[in-house]
């Protein structure tokens, strides 16, 4: 159930296992595209859809098909509500809709990232209310956190560790036994709440290492220490340490979102994460960081923001990856144009791009187009972008990643 950046990916492996596999998802478009042999997913090929589909893959809405399944995986997205809360209603519903098909001996296995509990104290009761029937004794259920790295060409499914924890020793047990037959290596956490946590703990701690080297970027510019330079250093160490750079804000799938998850279930249990919390500010804060950045340059050139036009190079919210699922780059774009600035991009990766629903400009040539900008702002560097030509092309210049920090370019 969900057949996007999790969901498509994991039916690819089990067709390839010989499984026969049902994608369901609610998105009518996303069904007809994929039984059209059209893949949205930058991981999932159309080739890779054509074997799937050669293999008996069918994509369809029609929830009835979860009548049919043995095993039902569910993938559907946690999002964040409109008032920055975890958002569970892709779950509620989708745990409603197996439950209504449900049958004994079924295995049903919730990947979607939430807070400890979820599996227990919010799907089980709808699948226990719904189907008559009891987890752990009529049929089992587990969480199996997904860990896909959209773009990693390296580590997919197969080889990629994975952790299932049940709501009983046999719900682990089914689980681990599902998962063995997709991956070389399966972790059995001591229950669904441990794997949960698991989860959030992967990318928090990501986030927090993230918002570390980010204030350092903000502190040491003001200070006049080089702190990718103190970075390349520290990273000469063989142990006890491990990199992180800085940037213009975090974007994906998991970092921006994850993190409120943990903090949301800590704080409701009277145990607030500050340190997570704060984390999440500075992150969130680093586009308006890139805007105060921008101003300074352009009033040293004599301009300023408002009519200002200004280049966005590299726009995805991941080095060599199509997806731009709340990249930051979406945010700064955002606070220039209310600066009243003159925004396009230049990213070869992304064809067409649309911010609040009103379309960025897209920029053809990145040499005459940093060459016309009053700024441009390198935010992503692709290794099939130029990059190490911009300082020549661009009369001002910006960059985020410290790529080219021993150049003519201004940094973070």
């Amino acid at each position: 159930m969900g057949l996007g950046y999790t969901g498509l990916p994991l039916a690819r492996e089990a067709c390839a296992t010989g499984m026969r596999v049902i994608g369901l998802d609610e998105n009518s478009a996303v069904t007809a595209a994929l039984e059209s042999g059209r893949s949205h997913v930058p991981d999932v090929t159309d080739a890779d859809l054509a074997r799937m589909r050669a293999r008996g893959f069918h994509a369809t809405t029609d929830a009835s098909s979860l009548a049919e399944a043995a095993v039902t995986v569910v993938c559907v997205p946690t999002p964040l509500d409109t008032a920055g809360e975890p958002d569970l209603s892709h779950v509620r519903r989708a745990a409603s809709a197996v439950g209504t098909h449900l049958k004994p001996d079924t295995l049903v296995v919730l990947e979607s990232t939430s807070y400890p509990g979820t599996t227990d104290e919010v799907v089980r009761p709808l699948l226990e209310g719904a189907s008559g029937l009891t987890a752990g004794r009529d049929f089992s259920l587990a969480f199996s956190p997904e860990r896909i790295d959209p773009g990693n060409e390296r580590f997919g499914i197969r080889n990629t560790p994975r952790i299932v924890g049940g709501c009983t020793h046999g719900c682990t047990a089914a689980a681990a036994g599902f998962f063995r037959r997709l991956c070389d290596q399966v972790v059995e956490a001591g229950s669904a709440r441990e794997a949960e946590l698991a989860k959030l703990l992967e990318n928090v701690y990501r986030s927090v290492n993230i918002a570390l080297v980010n204030e350092l970027a903000v502190a040491g510019r003001a200070l006049g220490v080089d702190v990718w330079d103190a970075i390349d250093c520290a990273g000469s160490k063989p142990f006890g340490y491990q990199q992180f750079r800085p940037g213009p804000g975090v974007g994906g799938h998991c970092i921006p979102v994850d993190p409120t998850y943990l903090a949301h279930w800590a704080r409701a249990a009277g145990s607030p994460l500050h340190l997570v919390e704060l984390a999440q500010q500075v992150n969130a804060g680093m586009p308006a960081h890139v805007v105060r950045r921008a101003g300074e340059l352009l009033r040293g050139a004599g301009k300023s923001v408002g009519g200002a036009r200004l280049l966005l190079v590299g726009v995805t919210y991941k080095r060599d990856s199509r997806d731009l699922r709340s990249t930051p780059a979406a945010t700064l774009a955002r606070l220039l144009r209310q600066a009243g600035a003159h925004i396009s991009y230049h990213d070869p990766l992304t064809d067409a791009w649309a911010v609040d629903g009103t379309p960025v400009p897209c920029a053809g040539g990145l040499r005459e187009a940093a060459a016309d900008a009053d700024l441009t702002i390198l935010l992503q560097d692709h290794s099939v972008l130029p990059v190490e030509r911009l300082p020549q092309w661009a009369p001002l210049l910006l960059d985020t990643r410290g790529r080219l920090r021993h150049t003519a370019a201004h940094v973070l």
